[in-house]
């Protein structure tokens, strides 16, 4: 299996060749990050590897936006391909005892991190599910900016100020709660048009504290990933707890990851809790565990987590939720 570590930048792309049989051989190359870069990308492979395509094993960084078109494209073209968290790399190079930084060393540390670690083949998102996160980006980005009209407004309104300012805050917020309805309708109707996504979020919202929003984030992130498990899907959300122990000396307090998209641990915490007041299994988890001496903070985590493992629980079996807790 051949190995290319591909450090990701807007403009290029930093490759470094490594082959499981002679690691201590690496081949380089820089190509632009576009589709002319990608062909001399394949076609500089083709040179130095006498296989398929199939026998490439192309590791990178996830790296906003930037890698996407690259990974779609070698996915495509039959080559394995796996996008890796931009600090399970770092504290990979820091294991190495690399110090320095530049686009070729990190081609290397990816390149090896490919090679020892063998990370997870990547699957891409389906088309719908690509649209769905697409329009429910640009709804939250809607969202934020209402928020800040409205905090421009309170605060012309309380000092002096013309009524220029305040018409013109109004009209902006006209706009822009015109454009959320429009693009919310487009979400709905996007959602009605695939079966398998309207059946899925009218499962979702038969669970207690689980509404229309959170319905459609966890749609997109279960849609857009093969979890084996829900444990899995909790982790990549960024809801794992994480200890802070060791021997008897250190005993600091647990804390969730956040190793995952802010927004959707954001929504699923509004979620949680309303989850506490109306969802019998979530509020009996939570009274046992601040029975047990947890702090509110930490069961209302572990209700968010709870929901997390609810909502793919549905998903999975095809069934409305129901009522465990007696």
């Amino acid at each position: 299996m051949m190995i290319i570590g591909i450090d990701v930048s807007k403009n290029k792309l930093d490759c470094a060749l490594i082959d499981h049989l002679n690691v201590d051989k690496l081949k380089f190359k820089v190509v632009s990050n576009s589709e002319v870069g990608f062909i001399a990308l394949i076609d500089w492979l083709s040179k130095h590897v006498k296989t398929t395509v199939s026998d490439y094993h192309c590791v990178m960084e996830a790296t906003g936006v930037y890698h996407e078109q690259l990974a779609d494209c070698l996915f495509n073209m039959g080559a394995k391909v796996s996008i890796v968290n931009p600090a399970h790399i770092k504290y990979y190079g820091k294991s190495l005892g690399v110090r320095s930084n530049n686009d070729k060393k990190d081609s290397v540390v990816i390149a090896r991190y490919g090679l020892t670690q063998k990370p997870m083949i990547w699957q891409p998102e389906t088309h719908e599910i690509k649209v769905l996160k697409a329009l429910a980006s640009r709804l939250d980005a809607i969202e934020k900016d209402i928020l800040r009209e409205k905090n421009r407004y309170e605060k012309s309104s309380i000092n002096p100020c013309s009524d220029t300012i305040l018409e013109s805050i109004q009209k902006m917020l006209a706009v822009l709660n015109e454009e959320k309805t429009s693009l919310e309708r487009l979400i709905d109707t996007h959602i009605n048009q695939h079966i398998y996504l309207k059946t899925n979020y009218a499962l979702l919202q038969t669970i207690p504290g689980v509404g229309p929003v959170v319905s459609r984030y966890m749609l997109i992130v279960i849609g857009s990933r093969s979890f084996k498990s829900a444990s899995q899907c909790a982790a990549y959300i960024g809801l794992v707890p994480i200890q802070n122990e060791s021997g008897s000396s250190l005993r600091g307090r647990s804390r969730i990851s956040k190793a995952g998209n802010p927004v959707i641990r954001a929504k699923l915490y509004m979620a949680a809790i309303s989850a506490l007041q109306h969802n019998p299994d979530i509020k009996i988890q939570n009274q046992r565990l601040l029975k047990n001496g947890k702090s509110k903070m930490s069961a209302l985590c572990a209700a968010m987590r709870k929901l997390v493992h609810i909502c793919f629980g549905v998903i999975k079996h095809q069934e409305p939720y129901q009522v465990q807790a007696n």
